[in-house]
Order: structure tokens, then C-alpha cells, then sequence
């Protein structure tokens, strides 16, 4: 996943135990809220597009709906974003777009969720409308302005370029580095 993948590999091959302090020490009481997932990324004078994606990305590792994120929930986001499958990915991906639930995604929902990535990432290379166009004019091959998760993963399997340009926006390598370097940053105090 870049060039930060092997350094982020070697720590998610860390043993389980060394996980399990690192998350604890973090988090003592063994769930993160979506309040705490927030001030860890410093989301402070964020977008309010940038604060729904992240609720979106919460709500999509919260498997159990509970609200929190404990250590299975954890363990499995970092697994995923750093080791999952393309199907897994492109899942994963399908739902956080998939704002109200419903099984499709609309240009709407794409380009919200591109503007807010791009709110966090501070990178504005290509404004979303131009994305989204661009997913829509190769992927939507029935032309509905919708597209179903089977559309969308044979979409981007079909379209490398799309797989990639998704894959790099859809890197949350420094999401990870952010709440690794905070563990490490409370472990010193």
C-alpha cells in the first residue's frame, strides 16, 4: 500500500499480546468511541465532509453496531486496510460509500465521501466531480447513475486505472501512522 507498507506490515506482524497492550494502554477500557478515534486523528477545524467520512469509517468497522470499536473490530480494520483481499477491499469500500444503506451508491454519495478524504489528506490533485464522472463513465455501463456492488467490483476489477486511482485515494496508511504514533506517544508519558 506504498511506501509505507512494509513498515506498517511489520508492525501489524507484531505478536497479538504486543497488539493487545499497544490497544489497551491506548484505549483502558477496551473500546474506542468514535469521539476518541476523532481527537486521536486531530480532527479539529476539519470539514464537515472530512468528520462524516470519518463516522462513515467508524460506523463501517464497527461490525457489531455498538458504537465502539474494541479489539477484534480494531485488529480487523488494520488487517484489512494493510493485507485484505481486492474483493475485501473493494467490499469494504462499497459500503463505506453506500451512505444511506441501501445498496447502491449514487454520483452523490462518491463525491461526498471524495470530497472529505481529500479534506483529510490535504491532497486536491483532482476535484471529485471529475472522479466520480470518470467511475461513472467507465463502470456505470447501464447508465442508471447507480451502481449496485456487483457493478461496482467487477467496475473497478475490469479498470486498472480505476483500481488504482481508488486504491491510493482510499489509503489509510496515515491513519494508521497517526494512531500508532499516538499509542507510542502516551506509552512515553
Amino acid at each position: 500500500m506504498g511506501s509505507h507498507g512494509t513498515k506498517l506490515d511489520d508492525i501489524l506482524e507484531e505478536d497479538m499480546h504486543h497488539w493487545y497492550t499497544k490497544f489497551m494502554r491506548e484505549s483502558p477500557s477496551g473500546v474506542i468511541t468514535l469521539f476518541e478515534l476523532k481527537t486521536m486523528l486531530e480532527m479539529n477545524g476539519m470539514s464537515e465532509e472530512a468528520s462524516s467520512y470519518v463516522d462513515q469509517v467508524f460506523l463501517t468497522f464497527d461490525m457489531d453496531g455498538d458504537g465502539y470499536l474494541d479489539f477484534v473490530e480494531y485488529i480487523a480494520a488494520i488487517s484489512l486496510l494493510l493485507k485484505g483481499e481486492v474483493n475485501q477491499k473493494l467490499k469494504w469500500y462499497f459500503k463505506l460509500f453506500d451512505q444511506d444503506g441501501n445498496g447502491k451508491i449514487d454520483k452523490e454519495e462518491l463525491e461526498t465521501i471524495f470530497k472529505a478524504i481529500q479534506d483529510i489528506t490535504r491532497s486536491y490533485d483532482i476535484p471529485p466531480d471529475q472522479i466520480v464522472n470518470l467511475i461513472y463513465e467507465r463502470i456505470d455501463i447501464k447508465r442508471e447513475g447507480e451502481l449496485t456492488l456487483e457493478e461496482f467490483i467487477s467496475g473497478a476489477k475490469e479498470h486498472p486505472d480505476i483500481m488504482d486511482m481508488l486504491t491510493r485515494m482510499m489509503d489509510l496508511t496515515h491513519v494508521l501512522e497517526i494512531i500508532i504514533k499516538g499509542q507510542k506517544r502516551k506509552a512515553l508519558k
